[in-house]
């Protein structure tokens, strides 16, 4: 996929915010996708009732749980309170790789499926591994679709908990949920989970899991040979119409950090600036410095605007190599 175009698609509602009534229900993440298109979906609100958890939210709307904390720092996941004006992170940059088959960004904790005809992309959240080097990187395929999997632990869960029982059939206590997706790496699928609270954060050995709904979507629309790409971008820009948008997600500790304070100490991505030069292309001089280095402070994967006007005269230039955001 090149991006070398400055045509996009989004939802229809991205002119406006969405507003999501309390009692709604959220439907699949399947988008319209035109031809060169760089990001899909459009942001949301949601406003709580007493009894909801960011957890039950972040469910309701298919978004991961780090994906739904970092867009609403400091709310309390278990206790957000009743009347709380929630943002929903659905707007999307696709990560730069092919539209065919799926496509993982592990930073970002979230698949995208690309069905055949290149006509539409539907995305959910994962959860990946404890460490990001445990999940792989590159490209494989489908090579095995299971239902009702049985799960075996691996070398390393029987090394880590020497407890572990030999197998765990299909059922409620299946770590492996209802179905899996075998790929060609050996011991690494995509499937489904028994935990529901994990999708969104890095819990996992190695493999991608998915909200059981989800997976039984996914699994019933791939075929095996499906085409499965796994990146790690943790900084995303593409191109709405005239304007360029930056995506920037947390790193690994900073996800962690997230997870446990709701909150984390800010950091810039490195080569931030290096990136956006590269993106704007012969756009450059219409970049808004300023804004790209919030994004890379706030870094709470909600793609910004972070070009002028055309007419307008820049009020900055771009930093030079002993300007640019410390790492």
């Amino acid at each position: 996929m090149m991006r070398n175009t400055k045509t996009i698609y989004l939802a229809a509602a991205m002119a406006a915010t969405l507003a999501v009534s309390a009692g709604a229900t959220a439907e699949a993440a399947q988008f319209p996708l035109a031809p060169n298109a760089e990001a899909v979906g459009a942001l949301g609100t949601y406003t709580t009732k007493r009894s909801d958890t960011l957890l039950d939210v972040a469910r309701r709307y298919d978004l991961g749980y780090t994906q739904l904390i970092a867009a609403n720092r400091g709310v309390s996941a278990w206790a957000p309170g009743a009347g709380r004006r929630i943002t929903l992170p659905s707007f999307y940059i696709l990560p730069y790789a092919p539209h065919d088959g799926i496509v993982v960004n592990l930073a970002e904790q979230r698949l995208f499926y690309y069905p055949p005809g290149g006509q539409t992309v539907e995305t959910f959240p994962v959860g990946i591994g404890m460490n990001l080097k445990m999940t792989p990187r590159g490209t494989t395929q489908v090579v095995w679709k299971e239902p009702n999997p049985t799960w075996i632990p691996t070398a390393s869960e029987r090394a880590e908990d020497p407890d572990l029982p030999g197998e765990v059939p299909p059922g409620p206590d299946d770590p492996l949920g209802d179905f899996a997706l075998h790929l060609g790496w050996p011991d690494y699928l995509i499937h489904g989970t028994n935990l529901p609270d994990g999708i969104g954060r890095n819990v996992s050995h190695g493999c991608i899991r998915l909200y059981p709904e989800d997976i039984a979507t996914l699994f019933h629309a791939v075929s095996v040979g499906t085409p499965v790409r796994v990146v790690d971008q943790p900084v995303e820009a593409g191109w709405i119409g005239n304007e360029l948008y930056l995506e920037v997600h947390p790193d690994q500790q900073q996800t962690k950090t997230l997870d446990l304070d709701r909150t984390f100490k800010p950091a810039p991505p490195p080569q931030l600036a290096a990136f956006v030069v590269a993106v704007a292309g012969n756009q450059l001089y219409r970049v808004d410095w300023p804004a790209v280095r919030r994004a890379g402070l706030e870094r709470n994967g909600i793609p910004v605007r972070i070009t002028r006007p055309p007419h307008r005269a820049p009020s900055s230039i771009a930093p030079q190599a002993d300007a640019r955001p410390e790492h």
